[in-house]
């Protein structure tokens, strides 16, 4: 089987979980922490001469979108880790207002990979009133010419929360 046909049919099953994911029902809540797995970079192909597989970095834009047609949301966390659970970054300083159907944005840039292949966010919001739940993903991309990678994650509502 090609190369490029294996890759599209990986890229099929990707989007098909994300769209899968999707279709969950959103509840309403006054605020959530929200788990969101990111990967500053994947392994790939064979094993190198240092005996480790091919790194490929990856840019990541995270959206964070107010599903509520009435009301804002809060966004009061954003903190970064890598693969080890070790903070890197809080990327918010104080709380960030998004509008209804609004959208905010963070973004790692592609030379970044502190982050690694394991890295996540945990995230929280609030809202003074119930709310829809905010629909958060990362669009991890790579794309050389001759080649591309990109594909998306999604938040988990931790337990409990």
């Amino acid at each position: 089987m090609k190369l490029s046909k294996i890759l599209m049919l990986a890229l099929t099953a990707l989007l098909g979980h994300g769209l899968a994911q999707g279709q969950n029902l959103l509840v309403k809540s006054t605020g959530q922490k929200l788990y969101l797995p990111v990967y500053s970079h994947v392994w790939h192909g064979d094993i190198n001469k240092e005996g480790k597989p091919f790194k490929a970095l990856m840019s990541v834009a995270v959206s964070i979108r107010n599903t509520d047609q009435l009301r804002s949301i809060k966004l009061t966390s954003a903190a970064y880790y890598d693969t080890e659970g070790k903070k890197i970054k809080d990327y918010i300083a104080s709380p960030r207002v998004i509008l209804p159907m609004a959208t905010y944005e963070l973004f790692l840039p592609w030379a970044d990979d502190a982050g690694g292949s394991g890295a996540n966010f945990i995230m929280e919001w609030q809202s003074d009133q119930e709310s829809s739940q905010p629909v958060v993903e990362a669009i991890h991309a790579n794309l050389p010419a001759g080649r591309s990678v990109i594909f998306v994650t999604s938040a988990y509502v931790l337990p409990g929360q």
